[in-house]
């Protein structure tokens, strides 16, 4: 089995999907722009790299959740692709919002007696 030395930050399948298609429900935007809102939206908790955004954004586009256009920056007058999410990307949002609700639900059950009971 293996052993971690530091803190784990990895997330349960789709919940760096999950974060894009939120965000981008906020609004269009390009990847750097992605991952700094993900950062301080979650207080630095979530780090996001781009070798963990870009293939799910890919993923995103692929299954037309999001569509993306190339533009220019008008801060760094460079080519960046800007995301937006579509309608079939809102419909999966709610889908796995309500979805991943339940989830939690169930976990705070699980934890929740045996924590209240260990602490007090």
């Amino acid at each position: 089995m293996e052993t971690r030395t530091s803190t784990s930050r990895d997330l349960f399948p789709g919940a760096l999907e999950m974060m894009i298609l939120e965000s981008l429900r906020r609004q269009p935007a390009h990847g750097y722009a992605l991952v700094q809102h993900i950062q301080q939206r979650s207080q630095n908790l979530l780090q996001v790299e781009e070798g963990s955004l870009y293939p799910a954004l890919q993923r995103l586009l692929k299954a037309k959740m999001v569509k993306g256009e190339w533009t220019i920056s008008p801060s760094t007058n460079r080519r960046v692709r800007v995301y937006q999410i579509t309608k079939a990307g809102l419909l999966r949002l709610e889908r796995e919002i309500s979805s991943f609700d339940r989830m939690l639900e169930g976990i705070q059950m699980v934890l929740g007696p045996a924590r209240h009971a260990t602490n007090t």
